[in-house]
């Protein structure tokens, strides 16, 4: 799905090159480096080529999630078929200057609202660390059930799953 979504607080829109410095912000908080990984992106230059990379492939659906009233990017949802897992995962990370809003269950959400309507059948997953506390509870709260414990480079990572026609 790479089509813009609202809410009534939001705008959903696919990551384009001029998101560089939202994205270089993002993936350089404290959050994001300790929960999904330092993506080594030093710079505005790195930022846009991770945007590249990531607009390349068809895998991966990553959106930016703005403010409706300012259009100001607060965070990303993302869907995407990983090679280490059977079917598609769907991520979220935002600012945390805005966690804590209910920012990222209503993005989510819609996003799953909208994968719904197109008729996504296939289970949908989610990985986090067990550390983790607030992915775990917006899983739980989105409806995706802990499925299992798995042991991915070197760290151990809870597999949440979203079984088709639930909620």
């Amino acid at each position: 799905m790479n089509e813009e979504l609202t809410t009534a607080r939001l705008a959903i829109q696919p990551v384009t090159i001029h998101d560089a410095p939202f994205i270089f912000e993002l993936v350089n908080t404290t959050e994001w480096k300790t929960f999904i990984g330092d993506r080594n992106v030093q710079n505005l230059q790195d930022a846009g080529n991770y945007i590249r990379q990531i607009i390349s492939n068809p895998d991966i659906n990553y959106n930016v999630v703005r403010l409706q009233h300012n259009q100001l990017p607060v965070g990303v949802v993302t869907f995407i078929k990983r090679t280490y897992l059977p079917h598609h995962d769907i991520g979220f990370a935002f600012l945390p200057a805005y966690a804590g809003q209910g920012l990222a269950f209503e993005a989510a959400s819609a996003y799953l609202s909208r994968l719904r309507q197109e008729n996504f059948y296939q289970p949908i997953l989610a990985t986090t660390i067990p550390e983790n506390i607030r992915s775990i509870r917006l899983l739980e709260k989105l409806g995706l059930q802990f499925s299992e414990s798995v042991r991915l480079n070197n760290e151990d990572v809870l597999l949440y799953e979203l079984l088709p026609g639930k909620p």
